[in-house]
């Protein structure tokens, strides 16, 4: 996010530059107009926009991954962020709220607050002051003042200005309000909100509230001499109303501007080429933006050496004192930096797991599922990792690139993603779609193993710390549980996870093309062993 907040500071740099030195002292007043508004709009819109948009990492599972189960209170939480989760609607903890999130949102509220009090102020000057209507206009005498200015379809004029006056600067108002400039002034008044602490955004607002005069002036000097009107720009005892979306005929700072563009001859034609400059303008920060990506990931992985929080473990015997040492500054890392995301790569011939650090901008390989590490704390970090083999057993877990339901109209084993109707319970059966029936299958499974899972076992085998064991089974075609495999720290452990899965109960077997198929599932139990 504050990434974006740069980018947008740095589009509005260049864009009030550019109309700065090409475009502002010309009197194409309403090109000028549109300017102002499509790059303050461009300059919070174009970050988004990528020429990389249409390229897609797509998760081609064959063996869906139940969200883990966690038993007891842990000191380190790791919850697998897989699309059974997301289709369960599974939220995963978040990160802390850096402290420079809190002063932004505390901005905010107070920037809306005082939005709010001049929105509640102005509503109150027109409530308490007699007002008449003029056609569609609603005209507010303002008493014990001389301001004059405009809000909407409503002109606000003080009873002090005299009636000779009053006509040139009513006709100046109901310009105002026919072209509808509050509806500018409110834009940048939400964007003050939202942008706070930017000077640029008032900076643009002050550059099109300038703008809004000079259309005014332009139209009402038509209809009046310039003469005349130079001195119902003079002859006042000048009183600037202090609200920001307001248009304002009396305001000193513009006095001086708005008498010098109206002796101004009109532009010709040709300076609209000026406008042209904005093409290159924009094509050089779509250009930024889509090699940005490349560009942070190469400086940066550069300049942190992010190789020394690499390391390589055996998926048996745990972490040596080197490798917990690393892991620390490896995971210590990634929570402070949310810009970056780990890299697990298995290696079912060697019997390995390997860690390594990259920015998230980097391409993720193929075959990488995403997985969400969250802590107590409230912090986080993002992981992707190659389950290509199932890490409880070594097997290898045939990976099909693209599941077609007509493939497996004759076979006896259908995989979650294809299936026409997930096996379920007696209780989810009734319940409105599978994504429904999913999340009622999950809870359910995650309760009944949680309840039944002897963690005093633990206690007696030597082992310590957060345990993680993983088992593979499958539903087939009569509901019932076969093909239990289990891979953990501990045989008995193995033993105890096996014992469980099969006391969950019959279930509903899972329909394809209108016949009952066997779904492969893996399942992560997870838990704390205090030593």
């Amino acid at each position: 996010m504050l990434h974006y907040i740069i980018q947008i500071i740095a589009f509005q740099t260049i864009f009030l530059l550019v109309y700065d030195l090409f475009l502002k002292h010309e009197t194409f007043f309403n090109c000028n107009r549109l300017y102002l508004l499509a790059t303050a709009i461009g300059s919070v819109v174009l970050p988004f926009i990528k020429l990389d948009i249409f390229s897609e990492v797509t998760s081609k599972d064959f063996v869906i991954q139940l969200p883990e189960v966690i038993i007891g209170e842990l000191t380190s939480v790791t919850a697998l962020d897989t699309e059974i989760a997301l289709q369960a609607g599974i939220v995963l903890d978040q990160a802390s709220t850096p402290l420079w999130q809190i002063i932004l949102a505390f901005g905010m509220c107070l920037s809306m607050g005082f939005f709010v009090f001049k929105l509640l102020k102005l509503y109150w000057m027109k409530y308490q002051n007699p007002k008449r209507w003029k056609g569609n206009v609603l005209i507010v005498k303002i008493l014990r003042s001389n301001a004059a200015f405009s809000f909407f379809n409503t002109v606000f004029l003080g009873e002090h200005i005299s009636k000779n006056e009053k006509q040139t600067i009513l006709k100046h108002e109901l310009i105002h309000v026919e072209e509808k400039h509050t509806i500018d002034l409110l834009f940048f008044e939400v964007l003050r909100v939202l942008l706070w602490f930017n000077p640029l955004v008032y900076m643009y607002q002050s550059r099109i509230k300038t703008l809004h005069e000079y259309v005014a002036d332009a139209k009402a000097i038509r209809q009046n001499g310039k003469k005349d009107y130079y001195k119902s720009l003079l002859n006042q005892v000048f009183e600037t109303n202090n609200i920001s979306f307001t248009n304002t005929f009396f305001n000193k700072s513009l006095i001086k501007k708005r008498i010098i563009m109206l002796q101004k001859s009109k532009s010709r034609k040709p300076k609209l080429l000026k406008y042209a400059l904005i093409i290159p303008v924009v094509f050089g920060m779509l250009f930024y933006i889509s090699c940005e990506k490349e560009a942070i990931s190469t400086i940066e992985n550069e300049a942190l050496n992010l190789a020394q929080y690499s390391y390589t473990m055996p998926l048996k015997g745990g972490m040596t004192d080197n490798v917990k040492e690393t892991h620390k500054k490896y995971e210590d890392f990634l929570k402070a930096n949310s810009d970056y995301v780990s890299w697990g790569v298995a290696n079912s011939k060697e019997g390995t797991m390997s860690y390594s650090i990259h920015h998230k901008s980097e391409q993720v390989p193929e075959g990488y599922d995403e997985v969400g590490v969250s802590f107590p704390d409230g912090q986080s970090y993002t992981a992707y990792m190659n389950f290509k083999f199932f890490p409880n057993t070594g097997d290898v877990v045939e990976e099909v690139q693209e599941l077609n339901p007509r493939d497996y109209d004759n076979a006896s084993e259908v995989p979650f993603k294809v299936i026409d109707q997930v096996p379920t319970l007696t209780e989810c059966e009734n319940l409105a779609d599978n994504v429904e029936r999913r999340k009622c299958f999950s809870n359910t499974i995650n309760k009944l193993i949680a309840k039944n899972f002897n963690t005093n076992l633990a206690n007696t085998l030597g082992v310590n710390g957060k345990q993680r064991i993983f088992v593979h089974f499958k539903i087939d075609e009569s509901g019932a549980i076969s093909e239990i495999k289990a891979r953990a720290a501990h045989p008995k452990l193995e033993d105890e996870a096996k014992r469980v899965i099969r006391l969950l109960p019959q279930f509903i077997p899972g329909q394809h093309n209108g016949k009952a198929v066997t779904v492969p599932y893996s399942l992560p139990i997870v838990f704390n062993i205090q030593p």
